[in-house]
């Protein structure tokens, strides 16, 4: 295999990054292995000793216990009780004892003999398990007498090599004539050393030296049978007591037992005895040094073995690819391009081997496309050109359709200059005429002609601003609720005069039941008919005009249907009849007027409300237009025309009431063109209103707060504040008065603007006077219900109930007054102040309402000198009200 670079150069930077953390962590390994080894070895046997140690105390406890136990035993007591003349007596309670000392040897089975002796070691009652004798004495009984302790325990080798143990328990009789207690003698138990044999016997490691040693050097117990009854030299004890002082394994050499040095713990116990255990220092870190040369071999085998591994490792998964794609490249350099790299892992190097695999394919598939493209270019060319002529083809006649929609501007513009400058002939002439001839006697006819004309031209403006509207979708339509029979009445009243003025017959037809209402937008729905029945009046020279109305309840929609007898449309006429500035012909705009906007906005508002126009027509005959619209019932049930009856009724717009009333009404008009002030003053006094002028909004929020108007027209639009923001301060000031908002600005969110803001109605400019005596009216009128409403409930017996209830608590009210006065609580006072100042407006005592309210101004001011004039204004305004009212009921 053939060694690159980039190997022999990994492996010189893999080589020293692995071998020298692999060295340092061997080396604190071993280090912590052998350190952790002593420390385990020091604790193991340092719990070995302490749990044997403690092991021995519980066992010698509990015989200690059983032994002063059995000296306070009351058979005890009666036996000794008795004096030795009274034999026979004697001899019972001595049975009695015997029996005593065997159910404790039953119970406790180490327990090998009980003596009981005198003072002077003379055995009087003695139990063994064995049956032996009594001893003659014993060796430790001299030291015993000479002990003041009540309680002892020796332990004494035996002849047999082994150690038996011994625990004593004074015993003392009371003699009522003496002050203190004679001892009678000593309860001796021997016990069997089992547990002590055992422990000794436990070892935590192998070849582990245990000992039991008495405070002369005597080796009492020894795991090791060789070295019982052996002698421990003087300093060899002084050594053991020394590490008995120190609680710790320390490294210690007895020549006595052996010249090894051994760890050796030492533990005293009760008595004056060592527990000792030992263990060669060089068995006990044997287990550690085979660890620390376990891992010393460990890393020695890693240093060699992991730079190895590692290498082959990433040889295999990056090396050896990157040598396949570079002599995967040099094919493909040299033109090769039938080279693919092998399937690989779903990693990074399989990516980048299936990406080399994708772009050697689209670099074929990219030749093959070139190929064929030398090959077909010829064909390609052709179709080009053919393509070429397609498009000339199409762009001439994109260019004629221009010159066609050029045609039509011009056409649409020359016939909106015709339409508009003729009604603004008509009205600059008479008005010229009637400024030079103010006196003439067809005035009125010349006004009547000026407003026709403007009425038209206005007309006009509209339908030019509805269109663009249309196009640019912002025009939006409402979803009111509409009286079927005032729409059709409405239309009736301005149609049937045009037709009238023609000689032409007009009738509508009611398709029964109907509907008495739909749900749409009012004023769009009475444009779209009267776009289309005008025209039928206009093309109309001799017949008549029909209008019906029908509910189709299988789509929900209301059908209006306008024909007529007119001139008719041939079929292409009707194909352009719905289209923008367009008519039927050239000779019908010179014969009958008109922009050709009306049918085209009356179908795309038809369209927003949910229907359509259709036409059917023939030239001579005449044409009928159908209208559909959404009735859009909120319910599935609703009220129904039924019958003829319900359609005779009189049916009286809101401006004849209006004419025919005087409205006394203060009324504020906020507008900055003093041509609109002048008109809106002309126009409200005719019906006996003379309204207060602001030229801005910023006046008309100081007269509005200052005056208490019943009716507020705000224009949008004035200098210094705008009536959006007077309307939205006067709001804030609390001002609850009906304001309408005078605007140029009709489109939806516009009136939504101003109706958040405050607003409760919008009037559209130019003032429409109709629509102004509507407002008028119903807000008027509203204001005027209101006020009788509240001069009603003043002369209400609830009402007056409640002012006496008022005046009869103002006595405590007053006295109240003075004490907070005299006690100088100033701040109760201005509290109490202030609440009379607005119960007493609101039942109307003005005078009390003045004086708290200047007393309460005088204590928020802290200024001293005006509290006694205030407090004696508002007592003596009190004062007065009580006179009046007691004067009134008498």
């Amino acid at each position: 295999m053939k060694t690159s670079k980039l190997s022999i150069r990994l492996l010189w930077y893999i080589t020293p990054l692995v071998i020298l953390p692999l060295l340092l962590l061997g080396g604190f390994t071993l280090t912590n292995v052998t350190s952790s080894t002593q420390k385990q070895a020091k604790l193991i046997v340092s719990r070995f000793v302490e749990q044997q140690q403690q092991k021995m105390f519980n066992y010698m406890e509990i015989y200690q216990s059983t032994t002063k136990l059995l000296s306070t035993s009351p058979v005890l007591s009666d036996y000794l009780s008795l004096p030795d003349q009274e034999s026979l007596e004697k001899t019972q309670r001595l049975g009695a004892l015997m029996d005593v000392f065997a159910s404790y040897s039953e119970a406790y089975p180490d327990i090998l003999s009980i003596n009981l002796v005198n003072e002077h070691g003379q055995s009087h009652a003695f139990y063994a398990s064995n049956l032996n004798r009594a001893p003659q004495s014993y060796p430790f009984f001299a030291q015993v007498r000479q002990s003041n302790l009540r309680q002892q325990q020796f332990m004494q080798a035996s002849q047999d090599g082994g150690t038996q143990l011994y625990f004593v328990q004074q015993i003392y009789g009371v003699d009522f004539n003496l002050n203190r207690p004679q001892r009678e003698g000593y309860i001796i138990v021997q016990v069997a050393p089992s547990l002590i044999s055992s422990s000794i016997l436990e070892a935590p490691y192998d070849n582990t030296l245990n000992l039991l040693v008495s405070a002369s050097g005597e080796v009492l117990f020894s795991s090791d049978s060789h070295f019982n009854q052996s002698f421990l030299s003087v300093e060899e004890m002084a050594l053991v007591n020394a590490l008995a002082d120190r609680g710790k394994l320390d490294s210690l050499v007895l020549p006595s037992i052996d010249n090894l040095r051994r760890m050796t713990y030492s533990a005293q116990l009760s008595g004056g005895y060592y527990y000792i255990s030992t263990i060669p220092k060089t068995i006990l870190y044997q287990s550690g040094k085979a660890i620390s040369l376990t891992t010393a071999l460990i890393v020695i085998l890693s240093v060699i073995t992991l730079p190895i591994l590692i290498f082959i490792v990433v040889r295999n998964l990056l090396l050896t690819p990157i040598e396949l794609l570079g002599e995967a490249s040099h094919r493909v350099g040299d033109g090769d391009l039938s080279v693919a790299l092998p399937a690989h892992d779903d990693d990074e190097v399989g990516i980048l081997f299936d990406d080399f695999n994708h772009m050697i394919k689209q670099i074929r598939d990219f030749q093959g496309e070139l190929e064929d493209y030398k090959l077909h270019l010829e064909e390609k060319v052709e179709n080009r050109t053919r393509a070429l002529e397609e498009m000339n083809r199409q762009l001439e006649v994109a260019i004629a359709e221009a010159e066609q929609a050029s045609q039509l501007k011009s056409r649409f513009l020359a016939n909106m200059s015709h339409e508009i400058r003729t009604p603004l002939t008509a009205i600059m002439g008479f008005t010229e005429q009637m400024l030079h001839s103010p006196t003439a006697t067809n005035s009125a006819l010349h006004l009547d002609t000026i407003l026709r004309n403007s009425r038209h031209l206005l007309e006009l403006i509209n339908n030019i601003l509805d269109l663009s509207k249309i196009e640019a979708e912002k025009l939006a339509v409402e979803q009111d609720p509409i009286e079927l029979l005032h729409l059709l009445k409405d239309v009736e009243s301005i149609i049937a005069p045009m037709a009238e003025q023609k000689q032409l017959g007009f009738t509508v037809h009611y398709a029964l039941p109907l509907p008495q209402q739909l749900y749409s937008d009012e004023t769009r729905l009475k444009q779209i008919l009267l776009n289309i029945a005008t025209n039928a009046v206009k093309f109309t020279e001799t017949g008549s005009i029909e209008i019906s109305a029908r509910y189709r309840a299988d789509t929900a929609r209301f059908e209006f249907e306008v024909k007529d007898s007119g001139i008719g449309m041939s079929q292409g006429e009707m194909s352009r009849v719905f289209k923008p500035f367009e008519q039927a012909d050239s000779t019908t705009t010179r014969r009958f007027g008109g922009t050709g906007l009306g049918l085209c906005i009356s179908k795309n508002l038809a369209q927003l409300l949910g229907g359509d126009v259709s036409v059917e027509s023939a030239q001579g005959v005449g044409s009928r237009f159908t209208i559909s619209v959404a009735a859009n019932h909120p319910a599935a049930e609703f009220a129904w025309i039924e019958d003829e009856t319900q359609l005779a009724h009189d049916h009286v717009v809101s401006t004849q009431q209006l004419d025919q009333t005087q409205l006394e009404a203060d009324i504020l008009l906020a507008e900055d063109n003093p041509d609109n002030q002048e008109l809106l003053t002309l126009l409200l006094g005719a019906w006996g209103l003379k309204p207060d002028i602001a030229k801005n909004g910023a006046q008309a929020v100081e007269m509005a707060l200052v005056n208490d108007y019943d009716l507020i027209l705000m224009d949008m639009q004035m200098p210094v504040m705008g009536g959006l923001e007077a309307t939205e301060m006067l709001r804030h000031a609390a001002f609850d008065g009906p304001i309408i908002a005078l605007t140029a600005n009709v489109m939806k969110h516009d009136i939504d603007t101003y109706l958040a803001a405050g607003c409760d109605a919008t009037l559209a400019k130019p003032i429409d006077r109709e629509k102004l005596g509507a407002v008028l009216l119903k807000y008027l009128q509203l204001e005027e219900d209101k006020s009788s409403q509240w001069n009603s409930l003043l002369q209400s017996e609830k009402y007056l109930q409640i002012s006496r209830n008022y005046v009869e608590k103002l006595p405590d009210q007053l006295t109240q007054l003075e004490q907070f006065f005299t006690d100088q609580e100033w701040e109760s006072l201005r509290a109490l102040a202030h609440s009379l100042k607005g119960s007493a407006g609101c039942f109307g005592f003005s005078n009390i309402h003045s004086a708290a309210g200047d007393l309460e101004t005088c204590l928020r001011e802290d200024n001293p000198s005006k509290w006694e004039y205030a407090m004696l204004s508002l007592t003596q305004a009190i004062r007065y009200t009580l006179e009046q009212e007691h004067a009134n009921l008498e």
